[in-house]
């Protein structure tokens, strides 16, 4: 009977795990921020079969490694359906994830532990927005939660000298993803902590060969891409790829780390996060502190590298200036699963519970007064300004707020009829309803005012079939959403270098050539009655400019005129 009733209970882990991640895959566009980026990349690397050397548009893209892009790329060639493929990766690699925490619970604990753990880490909703998302993060997650497993299998239940390899192999897949993937080797540091204090048996000898297959994997995972991609750069003569080599290898790693230049936040920044995003595991925080404290006092291992690990990685990243939410994204497994074996008791305590029930009460009056308000102010500025912004019609906004207030109706009914005997399988359905509705019906009225489509249908549809397009102070969505070959002039130039670059390729044949430009980037030179204004995307005009509507050299403020003005 406990086997069958393991059984089951992982089974409806997994399917609703495939549920609430995977609900509406295939049914959007990429979205910022990021997404239309690496589905971009990914989509040039197969129409050029150029892998090794990232495009965006007709520049480098040196701001991250090329993994979750080749990921994307694969998973089109295979499925031929970009609206899954640069999903796809995400989807896998959070499974991946919830599978390696559930497992490592089992093992460390028993069953229901692990089962625990991934019941936390799959509603956090942290975890549960980047897996839904196309960014790198959860593919990072996944590499980092597998060194994690297993390092500590070989660390807490070895001598695993075969789990000990692939920990350290998928570190540097981690890293080949995203350069802060080795975090997942200062396990290491609170393991060696519990082997000094001797709550540890010994199991890293250095006169032990097998170490060093360790550091042997990690090199090895590395070399997938390092190798082939020094070994292009080192023999061309290209000072661009040397460029591209520098700024991947240095500045978006140490130079990003040493020296921020974007997302600058106070020390404490990563504790707002914990405590807002980790939602809904983060409110037994206050009876977990004292429990973990004497778990400690009785020597358990496994609290002091969850727990160590978890602390070292909030710190390692609030030492910058540069901080945001995602980074500590690899460290809520860890978390989780030192809060699974209390989680059964603690669902016992009255003050637990009635917080349960009062976080779902909360979740539930913002759904109905949301879901209401939109479908009762209808003629209110407010709602008419998010038409507008979404370029949404009432039909669409009426089936949201329809959605969302059916979320509302159903938290209500949930917690008047099951409340009080089952408050977190009552909050685990709330969220659950939230997530698939979300991803069945909401992100498919959105989705072609987010990632740009509505905005690039209309440009074809004014443009006709014969006409060719070149953008000017575009964003990735625009490329990726044209629907025909595009001509672009740099997206790290200046707008006002892509402007004329833009110009002198209309001149070149302007009866059929038109710009798409962004409103800011419309300098003096265009002028706008001739122009038409198209549409916005992420609250920015696009012009549509034919040749005719080009007057004068396109100086900006500031700008000396040259000759070749």
């Amino acid at each position: 009977m406990e086997d069958g009733r393991a059984r089951n209970g992982f089974w409806l882990l997994a399917i609703t795990a495939v549920l609430v991640l995977g609900a509406g895959i295939g049914l959007r566009d990429p979205w910022p921020s990021d997404e239309p980026r690496f589905a971009l990349v990914a989509k040039q690397m197969v129409e050029s079969g150029q892998w090794l050397l990232p495009h965006r548009g007709i520049e480098l893209y040196a701001d991250k490694p090329p993994l979750l892009m080749w990921l994307q790329g694969a998973s089109y060639l295979l499925l031929r359906d970009w609206r899954v493929a640069f999903l796809l990766p995400s989807l896998l690699a959070a499974l991946g994830t919830l599978a390696c925490v559930y497992d490592l619970g089992r093992r460390l604990w028993t069953r229901q532990v692990g089962l625990c753990a991934a019941w936390l880490l799959l509603f956090a909703l942290q975890f549960t927005f980047q897996g839904r998302k196309a960014q790198i993060d959860a593919l990072l997650l996944f590499f980092i939660t597998l060194a994690n497993y297993g390092l500590l299998r070989h660390l807490l239940r070895g001598p695993d000298w075969r789990w000990w390899t692939l920990g350290w192999f998928a570190a540097g897949l981690g890293v080949i993803t995203k350069g802060v993937g080795m975090l997942s080797l200062a396990m290491l540091l609170p393991a060696l902590v519990a082997v000094t204090l001797g709550w540890l048996r010994p199991m890293l000898h250095v006169a032990d060969a097998r170490v060093w297959l360790g550091p042997l994997a990690f090199f090895a995972a590395l070399a997938l891409w390092l190798a082939p991609l020094l070994a292009t750069v080192l023999g061309s003569a290209d000072p661009a790829h040397a460029a591209y080599l520098h700024e991947i290898l240095f500045r978006q790693t140490a130079g990003r780390y040493v020296r921020s230049w974007d997302h600058h936040n106070p020390p404490w920044y990563h504790l707002g996060v914990m405590l807002s995003l980790w939602l809904p595991a983060v409110l037994l925080l206050p009876w977990a502190l004292p429990a973990w404290w004497r778990r400690l006092r009785r020597r358990d291992p496994r609290y002091l590298l969850l727990l160590g690990w978890w602390l070292l990685v909030v710190v390692f990243f609030s030492i910058p200036s540069g901080k945001r939410d995602v980074y500590i994204l690899p460290a809520l497994p860890m978390f989780c699963l030192a809060l699974a074996p209390l989680l059964p008791g603690l669902l016992r305590k009255t003050g637990v519970r009635a917080l349960v029930l009062l976080f779902t009460a909360a979740l539930t009056l913002v759904l109905l007064v949301a879901g209401a308000g939109v479908l009762l102010g209808e003629g209110s500025e407010r709602v008419q300004a998010l038409l507008e912004r979404r370029e949404l019609s009432m039909a669409a906004s009426r089936m949201i707020g329809g959605t969302v207030l059916m979320m509302g109706i159903w938290g209500s009914v949930a917690l008047w009829r099951w409340g009080r005997r089952w408050p977190a399988q009552v909050l685990a359905s709330l969220l659950a309803l939230v997530w698939v509705l979300q991803g069945l019906v909401v992100n498919p009225l959105i989705t072609d005012s987010s990632s740009g489509r509505g905005l690039m249908r209309e440009v074809g549809r004014r443009l006709g079939p014969d006409v060719e397009l070149g953008l000017v102070a575009w964003k990735e969505q625009n490329l990726l959403m044209a629907d025909r070959p595009v001509a672009n002039f740099g997206f790290l130039r200046p707008w006002p270098e892509q402007l004329r670059a833009g110009v002198a390729w209309q001149q070149e044949a302007p009866a059929r050539r038109w710009l798409l430009v962004q409103d800011e980037a419309a300098l003096d030179c265009i002028d706008r009655d001739r122009s038409q204004q198209v549409g916005s995307l992420s609250g920015r005009g696009w012009w549509l400019v034919p040749a005719a509507a080009v007057r004068g050299p396109c100086v900006a403020d500031g700008e000396v005129p040259t000759a070749a003005d």
